[in-house]
């Protein structure tokens, strides 16, 4: 590194360096700020999960919602059943069950949870996205 040093007049120690240099530190310290951050929201996560705040959704669930499926066919392919399984053990149709997984239509907080309690999983699984 080249670096110069000089003390000002009122006893300050100054340090002078090219400027390709000076931009280098600034990325290295962006680069270190942006690892912190990075460092801090993964323990706020792993600290959820383990208090039972959060949960994971289970990995094909993810593949699924990532592979454009809502959460409620994600989990609904996930447990192997097809929509007239589903809709028969939640007591709803298969077409609402349908428009459900499309978005077309909403349930009711009762229908959500005999859906939950038919794919054995917690209410609040068939919200996400």
């Amino acid at each position: 590194m080249n670096v110069q040093t000089f003390r000002t007049p009122s006893g300050d120690e100054m340090v002078v360096l090219p400027r390709a240099e000076y931009e280098a530190l600034l990325a290295r310290a962006a680069e270190a700020e942006e690892d912190d951050a990075d460092v801090a929201m993964f323990d706020e996560r792993m600290a959820a999960l383990e208090t039972g705040v959060d949960e994971t959704l289970p990995p094909e669930v993810g593949a699924h919602v990532l592979g454009g499926h809502s959460a409620m066919k994600a989990i609904r392919l996930w447990r192997g059943l097809l929509q007239a399984d589903l809709a028969r053990n939640a007591q709803v149709s298969q077409g609402f069950i349908s428009d459900l997984e499309s978005g077309k239509k909403n349930a009711d907080a009762d229908t959500l949870d005999r859906i939950a309690t038919a794919l054995n999983v917690p209410v609040r699984w068939l919200s996400r996205t």
